[in-house]
């Protein structure tokens, strides 16, 4: 990537990765659609051109351009004055400040990052997003021939100790306008209830599996599946009767490989800006998520070294990125996930992937190291480390809580010893996932 300061404040996002083909996310200036280049903003004190265009090429990314042949692939690198300005358009004045701190503290000369900085001193934040690159037109025109046609979706739902809350998952799915599907249960329970299944209107195949394993569930679950599309789904959701429509149209409208669903927390952050429009995911939710079984085919089965921790999906993601699959969030096909403190991974001891139930715990939880590590390299993920841990010391419920978060980066100082303990061991509870490899299966 040519700015280079978001491996600071981005160290393993999908869009730094390079792809198998040996390109990068970013498009070419010269290859952006002349109607998607008006709504993009120019910062006219960069210091030259090349510079200018390769914001507006990721300022296009992130506004929702879906399309990017002619991709960068070079190996200039802006001065540190055009970095400065570049964050100071797209970050708050708070991150800029890290930056400079974190390189200050990485012994770079501290007169010229100071210089550099104020040279950002007049540039204004942009909210690019308040302008975005809008699909809704060609959505509520286009005539989806897969949903006239009916190919078969196969719905997978992994549940633990969550019977109460799935009952209205079934329910919503009962509900759909879209009616062929099949749907996958794989129960982990204690005591199972075999009978909890009888009453629903649908094509239900239930897995019993004794062993708690969620991942070792979707796997299982996608090898049985019939359908040419499988749409993850968690146990704890609400959706509305479009919800499977909605992927399938996505997938239709938009050539992709996968719709990335958003996810609208009832508990935690809130919800960002990005999640109402179309746009190349940067993520991908295996609670919410559409995936042609072309992508299992090519790529494998999820990784069983996130077994029982986090992450899973990310990892997954991010192999379907660096092998061209084409991944859409899709603003359409909304989930509320209710995020349920009983059940699922919260039987198996942590709240995310930065926050564990007991504080001497690894922190973060070791198969995120693994990830970061295997995909970004350990400089990214120690970056990774000094942004999130600090943060993360309060509560998953306090999570959007800006003055909380900052008060959990100073507790992270006053207890110092034991945060360095918890990643300590966590780094080397990665260090023996990665002499160990990858745990994926081949689907075919």
């Amino acid at each position: 990537m040519v700015f280079s300061f978001l491996k600071i404040l981005q160290p393993t996002h999908y869009f730094s990765l390079k792809r198998k083909d040996g390109t990068y996310i970013l498009p070419s200036y010269e290859s952006i659609p002349s109607e998607v280049k008006k709504v993009l903003k120019s910062e006219l004190k960069y210091s030259n051109d090349l510079i200018r265009n390769e914001d507006l090429s990721w300022q296009a990314i992130n506004k929702g351009l879906l399309e990017n042949a002619g991709t960068i692939n070079n190996n200039y690198k802006p001065s540190i004055g055009d970095s400065y300005i570049f964050i100071k358009r797209y970050f708050s004045h708070f991150w800029v400040l890290y930056v400079l701190m974190i390189r200050v503290l990485s012994f770079r000369n501290p007169i010229k990052e100071i210089k550099a900085y104020t040279t950002a001193k007049h540039v204004n934040r942009i909210k690019y997003l308040e302008n975005p690159i809008s699909h809704e037109e060609y959505w509520q025109t286009f005539k989806s021939q897969w949903i006239i046609n009916q190919p078969l979706v196969t719905v997978i739902i992994p549940t633990l100790n969550r019977y109460l809350y799935l009952k209205d998952v079934l329910k919503d799915l009962e509900k759909q306008n879209y009616k062929r599907f099949e749907v996958i249960v794989v129960d982990q329970s204690e005591p199972f209830q075999a009978n909890f299944y009888k009453d629903f209107n649908l094509d239900v195949q239930v897995v019993r599996q004794e062993e708690k394993a969620l991942w070792l569930a979707r796997n299982t679950a996608i090898k049985q599946a019939k359908g040419q599309y499988i749409l993850l789904f968690d146990d704890d959701s609400r959706v509305e009767p479009d919800w499977i429509s909605n992927h399938l149209k996505c997938l239709e409208a938009f050539n992709a490989d996968i719709s990335s669903g958003v996810s609208i927390s009832k508990v935690g952050d809130k919800v960002p800006e990005h999640y109402n429009i179309f746009r190349i995911s940067d993520q991908l939710d295996t609670g919410n998520a559409m995936i042609k079984r072309k992508v299992f085919e090519t790529i494998g089965l999820f990784d069983r070294q996130f077994e029982k921790q986090r992450m899973g999906d990310g990892e997954f993601g991010a192999r379907a990125f660096i092998n061209n699959f084409k991944n859409i969030s899709n603003p359409k096909a909304k989930r509320l996930h209710l995020k349920v403190g009983t059940g699922g991974l919260r039987d198996m001891g942590s709240w995310d992937a930065f926050r564990t139930k007991s504080f001497l715990d690894p922190r973060p939880i070791p198969s995120v190291l693994y990830y970061f590590r295997r995909y970004y390299g350990n400089t990214a993920a120690k970056y990774a480390i000094f942004k999130t841990v600090p943060l993360s010391i309060m509560p998953y419920r306090f999570k959007s809580h800006k003055a909380l978060k900052i008060v959990g980066a100073f507790l992270a100082v006053l207890l110092l010893p034991i945060v360095v303990y918890q990643v300590w061991k966590s780094w080397r509870l990665a260090s023996v996932k990665l002499a160990e490899g990858p745990k994926v299966e081949s689907l075919i």
